[in-house]
């Protein structure tokens, strides 16, 4: 089953850097999990470009987190340019549908760990114009804005200006590998919706990357999403397609609209899929089995697309009162 796919996350732009995080890999087509040659076959695509950095770079890679944010950001630049006429840099969710109806594919920037620019709030507003729509506050670590779901402690009082700031701006905060403890801290402080961008439900599989039955719910209560991980430790044991669509299925128990569910592989990202999920491509693969195990077809639509371009416009519209 071929539906459009919106996807919140992925770690393209780091993969296509290479090892020495150096090299100028191609979008057009490649080894990894995404390319355009593989998302052309989709009836429209939309990806969220993470710039993915940690203080741990510095320390196994002795490189400074500042190069690497600036290298993926160029990266994802130089390759939209080389492919101008496949995909474009959006900035807004009309954009996105625009896109769409001309069969042209849309590329969003957001930010994954917050080293790449020193966990600055007062930097935002310049990453903002500059495109970027959704932020992460941290990866596995602790650092000055919040402890991760590996380190456990909540967020600082940095942490809270930085939510702070970027709902201001429009920017979705990303609660995925955040602490227990951070992830309630922004629901008590929260004026828009929250998302998880790639984060699946803890309640089928019990890593601390997912979200319990209480976070997905209290992300439905802000008007937010989570985004399917198709990572396979966060999925289950000897996970195949059906156990992917058992976290949907889940999800769907604790919301039966199906309106805050949406896709965020973590392609690029990780190492080991679902057996019968390899990339981009297999995203049809997994539609036709979630309409096999009982998803209506237009519920399938909102959560491959509709549901994503709805919490977007919800965060403009925060952003615009």
């Amino acid at each position: 089953m071929n539906l459009p796919v919106f996807d919140l996350h992925c770690d393209t732009a780091l993969a296509l850097m290479g090892k020495d995080m150096n090299d100028a890999g191609s979008l057009a087509s490649n080894s990894y999990h995404i390319d355009l040659n593989r998302a052309a076959a989709l009836p429209g695509y939309c990806q969220c470009f993470a710039c993915f950095t940690t203080p741990i770079m510095e320390q196994t890679d002795h490189i400074s987190p500042v190069v690497v944010f600036e290298r993926e950001l160029a990266t994802i630049q130089r390759e939209l340019d080389k492919n101008s006429k496949r995909m474009q840099l959006v900035y807004t969710p009309e954009e996105i549908e625009e896109n769409l109806e001309k069969r042209m594919m849309s590329a969003i920037l957001t930010i994954e760990g917050t080293a790449g620019f020193g966990y600055d709030p007062e930097l935002l507003g310049d990453l903002y114009q500059i495109g970027f729509r959704i932020s992460t506050l941290g990866w596995n670590e602790s650092n000055p804005l919040t402890g991760s779901h590996v380190t456990g402690e909540g967020l600082s009082d940095q942490g809270r200006a930085y939510v702070k700031a970027a709902q201001a701006l429009g920017i979705l905060v990303d609660v995925s590998h955040i602490s227990d403890q951070g992830f309630w801290d922004i629901m008590k402080m929260t004026e828009a919706p929250v998302i998880a961008s790639h984060s699946n439900s803890r309640a089928v599989w019990g890593a601390s990357r997912n979200l319990t039955d209480d976070m997905f719910k209290a992300i439905v209560e802000t008007g937010g999403v989570a985004g399917l991980n198709q990572c396979r430790d966060f999925i289950g044991e000897n996970p195949d397609l059906d156990t992917v669509c058992d976290h949907v299925l889940h999800f769907l128990e604790l919301d039966p609209s199906g309106k805050h569910i949406a896709l965020g592989g973590d392609l690029d990202g990780v190492e080991t899929m679902s057996d019968g999920f390899e990339g981009i491509q297999s995203y049809p693969a997994l539609a036709q089995r979630l309409l096999e195990r009982g998803v209506e077809e237009a519920m399938l639509m909102d959560i491959y697309w509709n549901n994503a371009i709805g919490v977007m416009k919800r965060a403009v519209r925060n952003h615009q009162k």
